[in-house]
């Protein structure tokens, strides 16, 4: 999953060097990811009333319930 996120996210921002996707498991099924760029990168993520982060969630939470896990994508 942290493959895929780092992926599709490296496409969309400037300055993808700058992008790290931290990984935090809670329990045995929740992972959150916590997404951090460039300052200047963050509005292309969530991109125009959010819809870039929730596409980026919908597609994230597809490959997640095949795999009977729950996940978390936030901004940091």
């Amino acid at each position: 999953m942290n493959d895929l996120l780092k992926y599709i996210v490296t496409l969309l921002v400037d300055h993808p060097e700058d992008l790290t996707i931290e990984e935090r498991p809670f329990g045995d099924t929740v992972t959150q990811y916590i997404i951090k760029s460039n300052p200047e990168d963050t509005g292309k993520i969530i991109g125009k009333e959010g819809k870039i982060i929730q596409a980026l969630r919908n597609i994230c939470k597809i490959l997640a319930v095949k795999e009977n896990k729950q996940i978390r994508i936030e901004i940091g």
